[in-house]
């Protein structure tokens, strides 16, 4: 008991020191750290959404120095080809005894964080090389495999507000994301403390306060944590109630939802709310830590039709009255 009382409150020192350092050069955005560090430990992926401007980039870079892993920034655009993420075979020939061989070049996907800037920008043959290195943890060249270092943890972006020549990620690819975050505009009084800390000297420097193996040790604490019966049957009923054929869907997910999210939805909710539990110095989930990580897990896996499109529901408004119905 004693262990595990100790295990729970070094994961939650370990969330306070990341937030005390992050706090010298992100202002605000409380929430979307959290759901960083939330998907970073229950051993996720995240997509980010928001307009430019909001510091998306400099935050990855600060949290990969922080953590002390090796950290890659993929700028994604119409030419990028699946060899410039994975990398390719060069022919390679031996000075001495004049024999050629193909030797890999491993690409910018082996590191520990992955910014995969504006994901939407790329053909699909080149986001499937990254979405199938984020599901099998290793890539394929040559006919060999060669493995991704752990932890790895992408992080990919989307600009909400130019869709023109775009390739939007189809639904089977959005699912391999345990979270999709959306970050919003700061406040008033969060944006003048932004302008004033950024127009000014710049010499902060961060340090890192979490090693690989810290973060690979709290992915597997995560796992191991038993999850109250109560919140796994809270988590599938919240998850089949998205689905407009289940006879647990009330009318309104029926009348406006074209798909609903998968099993995948269940579990991603259970290691989110493990997650939460232990980094706020828990030892158990709660309902509560399913709802707080609810709309992250579903947004992007619940579906509208065009009525719901008509009439301006998006998926967070379904899933908010989901939150309110289901108790």
């Amino acid at each position: 008991m004693e262990d595990i009382r100790g295990e729970i409150e070094r994961i939650h020192g370990v969330r306070e020191r990341i937030l005390t350092e992050l706090s010298k050069v992100i202002v605000g955005q409380s929430d979307v750290i959290d759901d960083l560090i939330t998907t970073l430990f229950s051993g996720g992926h995240a997509l980010i959404v928001g307009v430019p401007g909001l510091a998306k980039t400099l935050l990855v870079r600060s949290l990969a120095s922080i953590l002390d892993l090796k950290f890659s920034r993929i700028q994604f655009t119409p030419d990028l080809m699946p060899s410039d993420i994975i990398g390719s075979d060069i022919l390679q020939e031996n000075p001495e005894t004049g024999e050629k061989t193909f030797r890999f070049i491993p690409g910018p996907i082996f590191a520990n964080i992955i910014l995969a800037d504006e994901i939407n920008r790329t053909p699909p043959k080149t986001q499937a090389a990254l979405l199938e290195a984020m599901q099998e943890l290793k890539v394929t060249s040559g006919g060999k495999d060669y493995y991704l270092e752990k932890p790895f943890f992408v992080l990919a972006t989307q600009n909400p507000i130019e869709q023109e020549g775009t390739y939007p990620l189809p639904e089977a690819q959005l699912d391999r994301f345990m979270f999709e975050i959306h970050i919003d505009y700061p406040s008033e009084q969060e944006e003048k403390l932004i302008v004033t800390s950024t127009t000014g000297p710049q010499d902060v420097e961060l340090k890192p306060v979490v090693s690989g193996e810290e973060i690979i040790q709290i992915q597997r604490t995560v796992r191991e944590v038993p999850p109250p019966e109560h919140v796994v049957d809270y988590a599938v009923h919240l998850v089949r109630s998205t689905r407009p054929s289940s006879t647990e869907a009330p009318d309104f997910v029926k009348n406006y939802v074209e798909w609903g999210a998968g099993p995948r939805a269940s579990q991603y909710l259970i290691l989110a709310a493990k997650t939460r539990a232990l980094l706020d110095g828990r030892p158990a989930p709660t309902t509560n830590d399913v709802k707080s990580v609810a709309k992250q897990v579903l947004r992007h896996r619940v579906i509208v039709n065009f009525a719901a499109e008509a009439e301006g529901i998006t998926s967070d408004d379904i899933i908010e009255r989901l939150l309110d119905t289901i108790s």
